[in-house]
C-alpha cells in the first residue's frame, strides 16, 4: 500500500525545537545541531515555541539570496511570520524594522543620515576620548574588576547617549528594561511593561526635545514630529529601537570578543602589538564572523513560492536564517572554526544583507575599531581572572554574550 503522507508534513512532525542549546565547554560555537542541518541540506523544519515549522536557512549563500529577494517579507503581521513570543496582552507599536517597504524605507530615511559613514568617522575621536577615560578609571580603580560593568557595558551606552540626546544618568533604567525585552523567558506581560516604560521614557524626552530642540538625533525626530511627517508614537518607537540596538549588541560584541581573543592568545598578541588600522578593521570583521551574537535568526514570511537547492518554500511559510551558521559555512569561508583576524571576512552575514540590513553598523564598526584598538594595548597584561567553566554567558536572551567578565592585568 503507498503512503499518503506528505514528506513536508512529516518532516514538520519530527521538527526540532529552535533555537538550539550549545555544546558544554563550546561557547563560542554554534549548536552541533545546527552545523548537523547544515550538512543534511538547505532548509530543514524547525519547531517554535507555538507549535509552528517554519523552514530554518542555515547556508550563506541561500540566506543572501533570501535576505535580498523581494517576495520576501519581514512584516511581523503577516500569516506565518515566525514570531519568536506570543503577542503582548493588547499589542505594542511595531519598530520600522518589522515593516516592509514603502513604510519601511519611509521611517527608516528618517534616521539614516547619522549613520552615514562619514557622520559616524567624525565621532571617532569623541568615541577614542570615552574609551581611554574608562580605561584610565579601569587602571586606577579595583583589581580584578568585572570588564561588563566597568567597560563593556559603558562604552556604547555614553556613546548611543551622546548620539540620540538621552541622559546617561537614565542608564541603569533604559538597560534593565531592555534586558527585559530580548530575555526569551519573560512573559508577554513582563516584556509588554518594559516596553512600555521605555515608550513613556523616550515620549517624555520627545516632548522635551520638541520643546526645546538641540543638536541631537531625537531632536531631529521632533523636527519631524513637529513637521507632521512622523507620529510622536512612532517617533518614541524609533527611539527605544535606537537605544536598545545601540548599546546591547555592541556591549556584549566587547565582552564576548575580549573572551575569544583570550582563548585564542597568538590572536590577542596581534592586536596587542599593532597600531595598523587596516588590520584592527580586519579583526573586528573576523570577530563578527566568528562570533554572530544574535542567535535567535533574522525572521521573514514567503509572499509567494520560492525554491532553494530543490525545495519549495511555500507563500504564506515562515523562514529564519540562523546568521551564526551561516557565518560558519565551509561554503563560503574556508576553515570557519577557526579565528584569523586576518581573514577577509568583510561578507559576513552578522548584520544582514539587502533593504534591512542594520542601519547602524558603521556606528558598531567604528566603536568596535576603537575598542579591540585600544584596550589590549593600553593594558597589555589583561587578562581573565576566573575560568572558562566560571563565567556566566547569556542562554536565556536573543543576544548572546556574558553577563560579567572577570578581568586582571
Amino acid at each position: 500500500m503507498t503512503s499518503t503522507v506528505n514528506p513536508v508534513d512529516e518532516r514538520a512532525a519530527r521538527a526540532p525545537e529552535f533555537p538550539m542549546a550549545r555544546a558544554a565547554g563550546c561557547p563560542f560555537d554554534p549548536p552541533p545541531a545546527l552545523r548537523d542541518l547544515q550538512q543534511e541540506g538547505p532548509l530543514a523544519r524547525v519547531r517554535l515555541w507555538d507549535g509552528s515549522t517554519p523552514w530554518l536557512v542555515t547556508r550563506y549563500a541561500d540566506q543572501r539570496a533570501l535576505l535580498g529577494d523581494p517576495r520576501v517579507s519581514a512584516d511581523i503581521h503577516r500569516p506565518g511570520y515566525p514570531r519568536q513570543a506570543p503577542m503582548p496582552p493588547g499589542g505594542t507599536g511595531v519598530s520600522f524594522i518589522l515593516k516592509d517597504d514603502p513604510e519601511h524605507a519611509r521611517l527608516r530615511r528618517m534616521v539614516t543620515a547619522p549613520f552615514a559613514i562619514k557622520r559616524v568617522e567624525a565621532m571617532r575621536p569623541g568615541v577614542q576620548k570615552i574609551v581611554d577615560d574608562l580605561i584610565d578609571e579601569l587602571l586606577a580603580g579595583p583589581n580584578p574588576v568585572d570588564l561588563v560593568e566597568a567597560f563593556a557595558l559603558p562604552v556604547p551606552s555614553l556613546v548611543i547617549c551622546q548620539l540620540l540626546g538621552v541622559p546617561y544618568t537614565d542608564h541603569d533604567f533604559f538597560q534593565d528594561n531592555s534586558k527585559v525585552i530580548i530575555n526569551r523567558n519573560v512573559t508577554p506581560e513582563q516584556r509588554s511593561a518594559a516596553h512600555g516604560n521605555l515608550i513613556e521614557y523616550l515620549d517624555g524626552l520627545m516632548g522635551e526635545k520638541i520643546a526645546r530642540p538641540v543638536d541631537d538625533l531625537l531632536s531631529g525626530l521632533a523636527e519631524r514630529v513637529t513637521a507632521g511627517e512622523l507620529s510622536r508614537n512612532e517617533a518614541a518607537q524609533m527611539g527605544v529601537l535606537l537605544l536598545i540596538a545601540g548599546h546591547e549588541t555592541t556591549a556584549n560584541m566587547i565582552a564576548l570578543g575580549t573572551l575569544a581573543l583570550f582563548e585564542h592568545p597568538g590572536q590577542l598578541a596581534l592586536l596587542r602589538d599593532t597600531d595598523d588600522r587596516r588590520l584592527i578593521a580586519s579583526a573586528v570583521e573576523e570577530l563578527l564572523r566568528y562570533l554572530h551574537i544574535t542567535h535567535s535568526g533574522r525572521r521573514r514570511v514567503a509572499m509567494a513560492d520560492i525554491e532553494i537547492g530543490g525545495e519549495v518554500i511555500r507563500a504564506g511559510e515562515g523562514l529564519i536564517l540562523a546568521n551564526d551558521i551561516a557565518n560558519r559555512d565551509p561554503g563560503m569561508f574556508a576553515e570557519p572554526d577557526r579565528l584569523d583576524l586576518r581573514r577577509d571576512a568583510r561578507r559576513h552575514v552578522a548584520f544582514g544583507f539587502g533593504v534591512h540590513q542594520c542601519l547602524g553598523q558603521p556606528l558598531a564598526r567604528m566603536e568596535l575599531q576603537v575598542v579591540y584598538g585600544t584596550l589590549y594595548r593600553r593594558i597589555p597584561t589583561l587578562r581573565p581572572a576566573t575560568e572558562l567553566e566560571r563565567i556566566p554567558f547569556k542562554h536565556d536572551g536573543s543576544v548572546y554574550g556574558v553577563y560579567e567578565l572577570p578581568v586582571t592585568w
